[in-house]
């Protein structure tokens, strides 16, 4: 201000000089009145100046026409540089808050941001989902007004946050989350809440398994264990120490082909992908009929439809296993005088391999499930047919290891059938 000072007593000097003469030599109130006008001049040229700035200061905005005269000049010019310097700032802030609020959005973990009180500030879209929240409506109302689930309020009432807690599904529901509570910036807590629905269920998967394999595997072993001790500590006679002996033998070799399919199944898991060597079908089919016959010993009527055109892309030893626990399980669970059909059907657009009997047939409920390693429909039925519940688990691996789908119709009472559907890329010959 020192510049608009100088200049205010610059003019009022100047003033002061005009009119003393006026005064001294014409009349005192000449004097005056050229005195009060200049200073009324001067008075008014700052009023506007200030006016503009009163106006501008309402509504700033960035207006390089904004200029004065004078000392006013450099005033309205800091003015302007200042605004456009704050307004470049702001603009840039702006950006970098939206850049971190889209990158929230794009995580794939829910987030939440809580203040001093566990109020919503800020959430997701993901969270929205995983949650239940609605950020518009629900901003600024307690979490645990609105996630009333009695485990995570008691969790975050307690404070303790050194493990995370985990929300198992309720009534109508198919998520396992996660919630982790990091404190930050002060008092504050960020919410991260993971769907670990698939991790929980492959850790329950693994824990089945092994559960499973080590059921299968302890029946066998305990029934080998008390007949050797029979023969230990009890003489018995030859035909009962042969009838014996035949169950020993029956009970290992269930237990060689429990390891086998395992190792089997391993196999394929761990191979490389198939390559693409043709499979001659004609030969495959006629193979799996002899097998198939050979199984029933004459109990069921073998029926093969095929018109004998195209071959797949794959290899063999995969698609045999998978086709041959497909023709077994056939034979298997359909009585005597049952009809079991393999079906071959070949197009340029794909190709169906097919098994279809009229068996005992299975409830809808167990299809989805029974492709998983060991499940059953019915344990002591699986076991006198002599399976080791890892046929189909073997069959799903192989034909997705060949871009191929399974399905399975099945009805009670009526039979079933499962065909394994191949891309146009598997197909050859045609």
């Amino acid at each position: 201000m020192s510049a608009q000072l100088l200049q205010a007593f610059l003019i009022a000097l100047s003033t002061a000089v005009i009119a003393f003469p006026v005064g001294y030599f014409w009349a005192q109130w000449a004097g005056w009145l050229v005195f009060c006008i200049g200073l009324g001049l001067q008075l008014l040229f700052h009023f506007r100046n200030f006016a503009r700035l009163e106006r501008w200061s309402r509504s700033p905005v960035v207006d390089a026409s904004l200029e004065g005269e004078g000392a006013w000049d450099g005033v309205f010019g800091r003015l302007y540089r200042h605004e456009k310097d704050l307004r470049a700032q702001i603009a840039q802030r702006d950006e970098e808050i939206r850049m971190l609020v889209a990158a929230a959005q794009a995580l794939t973990d829910g987030i939440v941001i809580l203040d001093l009180s566990n109020q919503i500030m800020f959430c997701n879209t993901m969270a929205e989902v995983q949650l239940g929240l609605k950020l518009a409506a629900d901003r600024g109302q307690p979490v645990v007004n609105l996630v009333r689930r009695p485990e995570f309020v008691a969790y975050l009432k307690a404070g303790i946050f050194d493990r995370p807690l985990t929300l198992r599904p309720e009534r109508g529901e198919e998520r396992v989350l996660a919630i982790h509570v990091i404190p930050y910036a002060g008092r504050r807590r960020l919410l991260q809440v993971k769907d670990i629905t698939q991790a929980d269920r492959l850790d329950q998967t693994r824990r089945d398994f092994v559960a499973n394999v080590s059921h299968e595997l302890r029946t066998p072993l305990t029934v080998l264990a008390g007949f050797l001790e029979t023969l230990q500590e009890i003489d018995v006679g030859p035909e009962e120490r042969h009838r014996y002996l035949e169950m020993m033998a029956d009970q290992s070799a269930r237990m060689r082909s429990i390891v086998q399919d395992l190792l089997t199944l391993s196999s394929i898991e761990s191979a490389p992908p198939p390559e693409n060597e043709v499979v001659d079908m004609a030969n495959l089919i006629d193979k799996l009929r002899r097998d198939a016959e050979a199984l029933s010993s004459g109990r069921h009527n073998i029926v093969v439809e095929s018109d004998g055109r195209g071959d797949l892309l794959g290899a063999e030893p995969e698609l045999v296993s998978a086709f041959s626990n497909l023709v077994a399980n056939a034979v298997r669970y359909t009585p005597a005088g049952g009809t079991v059909r393999i079906q071959w059907k070949a197009t340029p657009q794909g190709a169906e391999f097919a098994v279809q009997d009229n068996g005992i047939g299975i409830d809808p409920k167990h299809i989805p499930r029974l492709v998983e390693r060991f499940y059953r429909v019915d344990r002591g039925r699986s076991r006198d047919s002599g399976g080791t519940g890892l046929g189909l688990a073997i069959v799903k691996h192989s034909l997705n290891r060949h871009q191929a789908l399974l399905e399975i119709k099945s009805e009670p009472g009526v039979g079933s059938r499962f065909a394994a559907r191949f891309p146009a890329s598997r197909v050859a010959g045609i």
